[in-house]
């Protein structure tokens, strides 16, 4: 595929699209058209959410080389922090060949009554299930056509309160929406049954049920024994020191939110469940595992990831359902798979750096694109003024501001 052969940062923006445009059998128009605006017209931003004055763009890029369960995959990312889609095309290209794999898409509908008459412990059925998962199906009977509905009920005592789970097949769509309208919906049937009230009705954005998993294998000689065993202790140090576990997922998510926020998801609840299902043993841990054996070293990495391809801001947004065609994906679990993808490979380009040159090197590289800019460049002076301050190393907007004014009073390429 052109689009996976070396270079493609360096060509211009028109010509990016233009690739991008071929590869996807699309127009340059229609990467235009979802994407010139932000993909997002300014009478649906404002049908979207209160109070709208206007639109806030983001850097829409697609990292390469990803090869996710055989398939060439588009990964698009929405972010606005330097080195991420290039360190994760560069971790791409060393990993190659990405395996995930997901669980059901199930959602959480939760309630808790206050004041039950029934004593509840863990996993006791107390209640006849049936009229809930009957009364939760008939609340989103469009779900059930497609396939999904309600499969489980779960009671538990927390505190002083009871709680009840209703577990839901939501298919496609992120659930959220979902599971509040089957929490509304079966409260009732709840108080009737095991007294007391109702005090929340709501989804579950720990969606622990929902999982998403992303394993690599990499050939030890590829990076050398020694960096692979300082991979490895690395994860093993962020595992035991919370500090360093929290900017080790951070990463992860730089992937994860970078793909969920390109393809019109809830980024905020995804970032939610990692972190929630990272503390899930009572301390905070990585979401990645990392080994080594005599010939290979390998990552995993798993979190709840729930994440639609239908529904939601997707419907009204042209940028997210032009990036979600772009990755070719069919379902929500493959989409899952693409974003964990995306995740792992952050992870290990973090690591890498981490345990060998160090993280700073390369982000501020390619910070000074972004200092460039600050400083007043246009069009071909961005490039050159990076360049320049690379070569200074000093990333000040002071000294990017004398390169400039440098930079304009040389002869140009006519003058020459």
């Amino acid at each position: 595929m052109a689009f996976h052969e070396g270079g493609f940062y360096r060509l211009p923006l028109d010509e990016r699209r233009r690739r991008l445009a071929s590869l996807l059998e699309v127009t340059e128009a229609d990467v235009q058209d979802a994407l010139g605006d932000g993909g997002l017209r300014e009478d649906a931003a404002d049908a979207l959410i209160e109070n709208v004055v206007g639109r806030f763009a983001l850097p829409f890029a697609v990292a390469r080389h990803f090869v996710v369960n055989g398939n060439n995959t588009i990964v698009p990312m929405a972010i606005e922090e330097p080195s991420v889609v290039a360190a994760a095309s560069a971790a791409a290209k060393l990993l190659r060949s990405f395996a995930t794999e997901s669980t059901a898409p199930l959602a959480i509908a939760q309630v808790y009554l206050e004041g039950a008459r029934t004593a509840v412990d863990d996993n006791t059925e107390v209640l006849d299930v049936a009229p809930i998962l009957a009364r939760a199906d008939q609340s989103i009977s469009n779900v059930v056509v497609r396939g999904g509905g309600a499969r489980e009920v779960e009671v538990s005592k927390v505190g002083e309160f009871v709680r009840v789970h209703v577990y839901l097949d939501v298919r496609d769509a992120m659930g959220a929406n979902l599971a509040d309208t089957v929490a509304e919906a079966v409260a009732p049937l709840l108080e009737k049954a095991l007294g007391g009230r109702a005090l929340l009705r709501i989804v579950s954005n720990l969606s622990d049920r929902r999982l998403t998993t992303a394993r690599v294998r990499l050939p030890v000689d590829v990076l050398g024994r020694a960096t692979a065993a300082s991979i490895v202790k690395a994860n093993e140090i962020a595992d035991l020191d919370p500090y360093r576990a929290t900017t080790h997922n951070k990463g992860i998510m730089n992937g994860v939110d970078a793909v969920a926020l390109a393809t019109g998801n809830d980024w905020r609840a995804v970032e939610a469940g990692a972190h929630a299902y990272a503390a899930r043993s009572g301390q905070y841990r990585t979401l990645t595992r990392w080994t080594l054996d005599d010939t290979h070293l390998a990552g995993e990495l798993t979190l709840p990831l729930s994440l639609g391809i239908v529904g939601g801001a997707i419907r009204a947004h042209r940028g997210a359902q032009f990036a979600i065609a772009a990755t070719g994906v069919s379902t929500a679990a493959e989409l899952a798979g693409v974003a964990a993808a995306a995740g792992l490979a952050t992870n290990f380009a973090a690591l890498r750096a981490l345990v060998t040159t160090g993280i700073q090197a390369g982000h501020m590289r390619l910070h000074a694109r972004s200092v460039a800019l600050q400083a007043g460049a246009e069009g071909h002076e961005i490039d050159t003024l990076a360049e320049r301050l690379s070569g200074a190393g000093e990333f000040t907007l002071e000294r990017a501001r004398s390169l400039l004014e440098t930079l304009r009073a040389e002869p140009s390429e006519a003058e020459r």
